[in-house]
């Protein structure tokens, strides 16, 4: 890598004061601190010293994505074949499809690099798409305000991604994130100012300026004419059975948007981010803890009329996006609430909402991206409460 260290150097007069590119510098610095750490160190004893900076924290994010970033792959390439298989004579309707034929494969849901290579067909578009629209504001507001290019966009791009659809148009996803990023973020002043989980607030745009590409009750099913409805969507509907067992859906076999349906990767990520302290285990266990709380309580209410209502912890937990919130949107931890103590009650309150609007409104059968962007609004006010309350506590004990 002494090459790399080399032309790095070289090029970094053109962007200091002075040189030509001197307005591109948070471009430099961005990749010139991805591969290598940062030059200027502090060396006083007032100072934190840590060999885990932002860079790095991003990274184990990351890291934490691969398992359902892999999932995604194959369970977008599953779906796609069961679709294909169904359908007598099908004819390919997509250039994925056309270029699967063209590397030789077949459309066969048992072969495991056959699903692997299509479902990559249809993510990295997105992802790339999402990295380059994305990218281009993150760019242009930080050379704008002369700041540096804040790393925890690269979760945002993974995070992005895996919460849409496989099929979503991709005039649809650059529009997503610019929403995500300009009006999520950057409007609040950029990074660390934010309230708003960006990624959900693209994903919200999109949901309700184009609900027909991204609704979870006709989901994309690979074939031209040909949709399918997820777990949870049949569950609201008191005229369809469930055709999915319990198992598919931890697993992630089940139709929905390609990163949130494995719920056995989502928890490996979860360990990565628990291990390295990176993940709020009390956001986590209290997420889970009140969507345990009120769905027991709308079981033992029961509906006659609402099949919803019957919903076990245990489907609420493997169904739709709960399980990839609460890990890895609810902790968050900018939009987050900060206080240890806050962070029981965010994460509560998120579980409680979800429950709500998925039973008490069957027709959005989906609410953990409304029940965390609903708290994310609150988690200052939370956090101002237990401030408040803790003052209060210490000047009682100096009375």
């Amino acid at each position: 890598m002494k090459f790399l260290r080399s032309f790095l150097d070289k090029q970094e007069n053109h962007f200091k004061e002075g040189g030509k590119l001197k307005k591109l510098f948070p471009l430099y610095e961005a990749i010139d601190t991805l591969f290598y750490t940062s030059g200027s160190v502090t060396s006083k004893a007032s100072h934190v010293r840590d060999a885990l900076d932002l860079k790095r924290m991003m990274l184990i994010v990351i890291y934490a994505l691969i398992p359902a970033v892999l999932v995604a792959l194959y369970n977008t390439g599953y779906q796609s074949n069961i679709a294909i298989s169904a359908v007598t004579d099908y004819e390919p309707s997509s250039w994925q499809q056309q270029f699967l034929l063209w590397l030789g494969l077949s459309f066969d849901a048992s072969s495991i690099l056959s699903n692997m290579v299509l479902g990559a067909l249809y993510f990295f578009p997105i992802y790339l798409i999402t990295l380059a629209a994305g990218g281009f504001w993150e760019v242009l507001f930080a050379v704008v305000r002369k700041h540096e290019i804040n790393e925890g966009f690269f979760v945002t791009s993974l995070l992005f991604p895996l919460i849409l659809p496989p099929d979503i148009p991709y005039w649809q996803v650059i529009l997503g994130i610019t929403f995500g990023v300009v009006i999520g973020k950057e409007v609040f002043g950029g990074v660390g100012m934010n309230i708003l989980n960006p990624a959900l607030t693209g994903r919200a745009f999109l949901f309700f300026a184009y609900p027909a590409q991204i609704s979870g009750d006709k989901v994309w099913a690979a074939v031209d004419g040909l949709s399918k409805a997820t777990p949870l969507a049949q569950l609201a509907d008191s005229t369809m059975n469930i055709t999915y067992s319990w198992w598919d859906s931890f697993v992630g076999l089940i139709p929905g948007s390609m990163g949130e349906t494995s719920t056995l990767a989502i928890l490996i990520g979860a360990l990565i981010l628990l291990v390295t302290g990176i993940g709020s285990w009390r956001i986590m266990l209290s997420v889970l803890f009140g969507m345990v709380l009120m769905a027991a309580t709308f079981n033992l209410i029961g509906s006659s009329t609402n099949p919803m209502f019957q919903v076990t912890p245990a489907w609420h937990l493997v169904l739709g996006g709960f399980a990839f919130g609460a890990v890895f949107m609810a902790t968050d931890p900018v939009s987050a609430a900060l206080t240890e103590t806050g962070k029981y009650f965010y994460g509560f309150f998120i579980g409680i909402l979800v429950v709500m609007v998925r039973v008490v409104n069957p027709a959005f059968p989906e609410g953990m991206m409304l029940a965390i962007l609903f708290m994310n609004v609150f988690s200052p006010i939370i956090d101002r409460f237990v401030i408040k309350a803790n003052i209060k506590r210490r000047l009682a004990r100096n009375v």
